[in-house]
């Protein structure tokens, strides 16, 4: 058992939605052991990276990995979810140090990355925008917009990780991957349990276009 998996199992309760939370573990492992650019000490600092947690139904792993990087005490975990606690079953950008935005209303996490990757540009900020959904999630109108505008504006600081467990309402194989391409992304697909794939895929970013990484999960 590693770390992050055990500081997992002290959250416990029946609305955890475990499936959701642990579909994205090794996702954001990677993201904050080996790419993203941002630290406790950093969460205030223009230019750091920016991770948008979508998929905010099933934040046990992310809270997980704050605690293991530092961000949130590891006492805070035995309590979640309960009235006085800051790690509701949504994590809330005011209440837990390093959560960007409060999520957990489907469709809204990758509009606003488009948002903030468009305003860091035209600030000159080279900060690099991350943000994590599920594959049932892209159902939500919203994320078409979002995905259509993102390739238009070529916001090259956009990574989009997309969760794929075969939730979508329409799941075929290949068809995520060759959506975002359709509309001019970077799009590529690898295992989701393979760290070293992830690291390479979410290391990955283009000059002139988003990126998209769908990381196939089996069985959640």
């Amino acid at each position: 058992m590693t770390r992050t998996t055990s500081l997992m199992s002290l959250m416990t309760g029946d609305a955890k939605h475990s499936s959701a939370a642990t579909s994205t573990l090794d996702v954001l492992r990677v993201l904050y052991e080996r790419v993203l650019d941002v630290t406790p000490a950093t969460v205030s600092d223009p230019h750091r990276d920016r991770f948008y947690l979508s998929k905010g139904h099933g934040p046990m792993a992310y809270y997980a990995v704050l605690a293991e990087q530092g961000f949130v005490p590891d006492s805070w975990l035995s309590d979640w979810g309960t009235y006085d606690s800051p790690l509701g079953h949504h994590p809330d950008r005011n209440l837990v140090p390093g959560v960007e935005i409060s999520s957990g209303s489907l469709g809204h996490g990758l509009p606003l990355a488009v948002g903030t990757a468009l305003g860091l540009r035209a600030q000159g900020i080279g900060a690099r925008v991350v943000v994590l959904v599920g594959d049932a999630e892209l159902d939500e109108g919203s994320n078409h917009e979002a995905i259509a505008l993102a390739a238009a504006l070529g916001l090259a600081a956009l990574t989009v990780v997309v969760i794929d467990n075969g939730s979508a309402s329409y799941a075929v194989p290949g068809r995520i991957e060759a959506r975002f391409a359709v509309e001019g992304w970077h799009a590529t697909a690898v295992d989701g349990r393979d760290h070293d794939l992830l690291e390479m895929a979410l290391s990955h970013r283009e000059v002139d276009r988003p990126t998209a990484v769908i990381a196939t999960v089996e069985g959640q």
